[in-house]
C-alpha cells in the first residue's frame, strides 16, 4: 500500500468535515419550532435558528426587518435548495441597524438566530398572513451558490466555445467524435461573495 493513500483518505476527511461546519455566529442550541407552529402562538421568548430566501428587506428608523420564505437548514445552517428546501411558511426576523435592501436582495439566502415575539400581519395579495416575529441578534447573508451548466460531450476550443468552431459538425469530426473526448463537460460558474453585513 502506497504512502499516498492515506494521506489522500484523510485529506477527504478533513474537506467533508470541514464543509459540515456551521459558521461560528450560528453556533448554539435551538428550539426546533416550525413556524406553523409559531403562527399559532405560545412560543413567545423560544430561541430559534430560521433561515430561508429573502422576500423583501424593509429598513426602519431603528431596526431592518426581513420578510423570509422559510426554508430547512442544512448541516452547515444554511436554508436547503432545491426540492429539499420544501417551503416552510413565511416569518420576519428583525434587528436593530441599517441593513442594505439593494445587498439583502429577494432570492437571497438568510439564517437568522433570535427570539420570537409574537406575529406581525401583512397582506400577500388579499390574505392577512400571520408573520412570526423573530428578534434577530445574527443575521447571516450567505453568499449566492456558484450556477452550474452541463454542456454536451466534446471537445472545446476555449477561444471558440461549446458548439463552435471550424470542425464542429464536419467530416473531420467524425472520426474524433464526442466518445474520443469523455462525457459532459461541466463549467461551475462562481460569483464573488458579497461583502459582510455590518455589525
Amino acid at each position: 500500500m502506497s504512502l499516498y493513500r492515506p494521506l489522500t483518505l484523510a485529506a477527504a476527511i478533513a474537506l467533508l468535515a470541514g464543509c459540515a461546519t456551521i459558521p461560528k455566529p450560528l453556533e448554539g442550541t435551538y428550539t426546533d419550532v416550525s413556524t406553523a407552529s409559531a403562527q399559532q402562538g405560545g412560543a413567545g421568548g423560544t430561541r430559534v435558528r430560521w433561515g430561508g430566501e429573502i422576500i423583501k428587506t424593509e429598513p426602519g428608523p431603528q431596526q431592518t426587518c426581513f420578510y423570509l420564505l422559510a426554508r430547512p437548514l442544512d448541516s452547515q445552517a444554511r436554508p436547503q435548495a432545491g426540492n429539499a428546501g420544501a417551503n416552510q411558511g413565511r416569518f420576519v426576523a428583525c434587528r436593530d441597524g441599517f441593513y442594505d435592501p439593494e445587498v439583502f436582495t429577494r432570492g437571497r439566502e438568510l439564517t437568522v438566530t433570535g427570539t420570537l415575539h409574537g406575529t406581525v400581519s401583512q397582506k400577500v395579495g388579499e390574505f392577512d398572513y400571520a408573520y412570526p416575529r423573530v428578534e434577530a441578534d445574527v443575521v447571516y447573508l450567505w453568499p449566492k451558490r456558484p450556477i452550474v451548466v452541463d454542456y454536451p460531450p466534446g471537445f472545446y476550443d476555449p477561444f471558440w466555445g461549446p458548439g463552435f468552431g471550424p470542425y464542429w459538425g464536419s467530416p473531420y469530426w467524425g472520426a474524433w467524435g464526442p466518445g474520443y473526448w469523455g462525457g459532459p463537460r461541466r463549467v461551475i460558474i462562481v460569483r464573488q461573495p458579497p461583502p459582510p453585513p455590518p455589525k
